[in-house]
């Protein structure tokens, strides 16, 4: 097992939600955290001194994620300022509404950009780097089964699950490329600990995870230096079960 104590990672998206709560396993384990942020400058900084109050080293990084440029912009930005890099964790995502039936190509270009060509982008480039060692992309349990009311989404993370194993592959032996695919974990925005009671129902666990549970799947999986282009489902076995989100036809 591989030693996270003085390392660094990027984590993207790291300023709250997943993201803060990946940072801040991985800082209690000695990791030290490059926080990207695209909006939230301020709750970055919160992180960045909950994370330097765990005892790591923490530092906060601007970063659209909209170009090839802006991301190889990222990776060498991380660098120049932790002094080197070793691993990626590509949390950051939207979640745009966007229906099967009428979905144009608008609704897709935002989470393509976001939630796949960014990892892609990232990895490229960092695989790159003296100090590279793994990455961990951000799934969704629902690549396991099929969307209809949040498709662009969808379609966006299968496109990541395929670009996870092609760049494991790809970037093998020197660099590993990973997945962790969440279920029920945390409540949408604006929605409460009632929604996740009431969809906990369909989970075989019959109840909802924890954000921790993510963070220690990707700490499992930065440590583990003979596994790579796997997934692993953080979803109370949900991913087990046919299931189509937002199937509102009428059962025959």
């Amino acid at each position: 097992m591989l030693d996270l104590r003085g390392r660094t990672a990027i984590v993207t998206g790291a300023s709250r939600r997943l993201g803060r709560a990946i940072s801040l396993r991985l800082a209690g384990r000695g990791c030290n955290i490059v926080i990207q942020y695209r909006s939230s400058a301020a709750d970055a900084g919160k992180v960045a001194a909950e994370v330097e109050k765990a005892g790591a080293g923490a530092w906060s990084v601007h970063s659209a994620l909209n170009s090839r440029e802006e991301c190889e912009k990222l990776i060498r930005s991380a660098s120049e300022q932790s002094g080197g890099v070793h691993f990626l964790i590509n949390n950051a995502s939207v979640f745009p509404a966007g229906d099967i039936a009428s979905a144009g190509r608008e609704d897709f270009e935002e989470p393509m950009l976001v939630n796949a060509f960014a990892p892609y982008w990232l990895t490229a480039s960092f695989s790159s780097t003296d100090e590279s060692i793994s990455v961990v992309n951000m799934l969704d349990t629902r690549v396991s089964g099929y969307d209809f009311s949040n498709f662009p989404y969808y379609a966006s993370k299968r496109l990541l699950a395929d670009i996870t194993a092609n760049q494991a592959l790809r970037y093998a032996p020197s660099l590993r490329v990973n997945a962790v695919a969440p279920g029920l974990i945390l409540a949408p925005e604006g929605r409460g600990g009632e929604y996740l009671k009431k969809v906990a129902k369909a989970v075989p666990m019959l109840r909802h995870g924890e954000a921790e549970d993510v963070a220690a799947a990707v700490e499992f999986l930065l440590s583990s230096d003979f596994i790579t282009g796997q997934t692993i489902f953080v979803d109370g076995g949900q991913h087990l079960l046919p299931h189509i989100f937002g199937d509102n036809r009428e059962k025959r």
